[in-house]
């Protein structure tokens, strides 16, 4: 057979070749042989990866411009990345959350976990929002858009490129309609009994974050005839599950204004806005405000933005998220919950645990850990890339 007239690039001698044979993903820069020839290559170009005795590992994509200069896409060194490789792909990404959920409202591809680099599929109904943030997905966002269409039968399909995972692959942000017509009014997403209200094109990352769901679910049954605080609140995630889950009351926080409008919008849709409440400003003010006010609740949540998105912020981050534990807990009644999310990778299970209890402790409460909750199953994770399993949810009774 003819090999595909791909380029090839090798991994130095102190490459780990054997954990890229195991499954591992990614070559990072200091890895390879970058001589003239790699460096000159464009941007999201695929190549031939080959072990420091030239023995093939597979198809890579290469970034040049990035750290993570190799990204693994098929362990065949000879396969046709198209419309038909694609639809493999998504294919059998579509099958599994096809099986965990009725509705078509999930997350259907989930990066490298889902053998699609770098990129983010959030299915919205008839309506999917792709977030590419490797420069092969830019690349080749047609086919991805056709076998997306062909392997799901949405209508619309939306590109929303954004953020700090692109600026780092050298890439700028973008927007735009790939097929049919954006939608006029924001979406209407049912989960675990709650309607929330997603802005396809003006909204954070995809308009909805669905990687809480079962961590929304564990606090909703926390949440019976309680009074809720939902501190960094986006569209109303934890609060409006809660009222679906009896609150008695829900006060939800968030810097944006527009956020906030939308989750308002979901209390709306489910008929409970007597029971729901905003208050837009800045999480650690608002925090000790409410203690000044002598404000207490049964149940506080909160899920804050990445503090620690790389090593380089961990300390830093760390220290955030202690903050965010000792001023909440504050809040909270004698037997009360304390829920606290991290999204950053950069900091583990262990270390999140240990700044937040270090937090609670300098608040003057004890907590016992009675769960501890991950992204759910629509977010798989690789088990050879940490970087996957980013999200960690430790739910304190005080």
């Amino acid at each position: 057979m003819n090999m595909p007239p791909y380029p090839t690039v090798r991994l130095m001698p102190k490459g780990d070749a054997r954990a890229i044979r195991h499954g591992y993903p990614w070559v990072y820069a200091n890895e390879l042989v970058t001589d003239r020839r790699t460096k000159g290559l464009t941007p999201g170009a695929l190549a031939v990866l080959e072990d420091a005795n030239r023995v093939p590992l597979g198809l890579v994509t290469v970034n040049p411009a990035s750290k993570i200069i190799c990204r693994m896409l098929d362990r065949d060194p000879e396969a046709v990345i198209d419309t038909d490789w694609f639809t493999a792909k998504l294919s059998r990404a579509l099958a599994h959350r096809a099986r965990l959920y009725a509705q078509p409202f999930y997350r259907l591809v989930h990066a490298e976990a889902d053998g699609l680099p770098g990129v983010v599929i959030d299915r919205f109904g008839d309506v999917a929002v792709i977030q590419p943030n490797a420069a092969w997905a830019d690349a080749l966002i047609e086919p991805l858009t056709e076998a997306l269409v062909q392997v799901t039968g949405v209508s619309t399909v939306i590109l929303n490129a954004s953020g700090r995972a692109r600026s780092l692959e050298g890439l700028d942000d973008r927007m735009a309609v790939l097929r049919g017509t954006a939608p006029e009014a924001p979406i209407p997403v049912p989960m675990n009994g709650a309607t929330y209200m997603a802005d396809v094109t003006g909204g954070q990352k995809t308009g909805l974050f669905f990687d809480q769901r079962p961590n929304h679910a564990f606090a909703a049954g926390l949440a019976r005839d309680a009074r809720v605080l939902d501190m960094f609140s986006h569209v109303g995630g934890f609060g409006l599950a809660a009222l679906a889950g009896g609150a008695a009351s829900v006060l939800a926080v968030d810097g944006s204004e527009p956020a906030l409008t939308l989750a308002a919008q979901g209390a709306a849709a489910m008929g409970v806005t007597d029971r729901f409440t905003t208050r837009k400003g800045d999480a650690f003010a608002v925090l000790e405000a409410l203690a000044e006010e002598g404000e207490t609740f049964d149940l506080v949540v909160c899920d804050p933005p990445a503090f620690a998105p790389g090593k380089s912020a961990l300390e830093a981050g760390l220290r955030a998220y202690e903050r965010v534990a000792r001023l909440a807990a504050a809040l909270v009644t004698d037997g009360g919950y304390l829920m606290l999310c991290s999204c950053s990778h950069a900091a583990d299970l262990t270390r999140f645990r240990n700044a937040s209890a270090r937090g609670i402790g300098r608040a003057g409460r004890r907590g016992q850990v009675i769960q501890t909750g991950f992204a759910g199953p629509d977010h798989p994770l690789l088990p050879h890339l940490a970087e996957s399993g980013y999200l960690k949810a430790v739910t304190f009774r005080l």
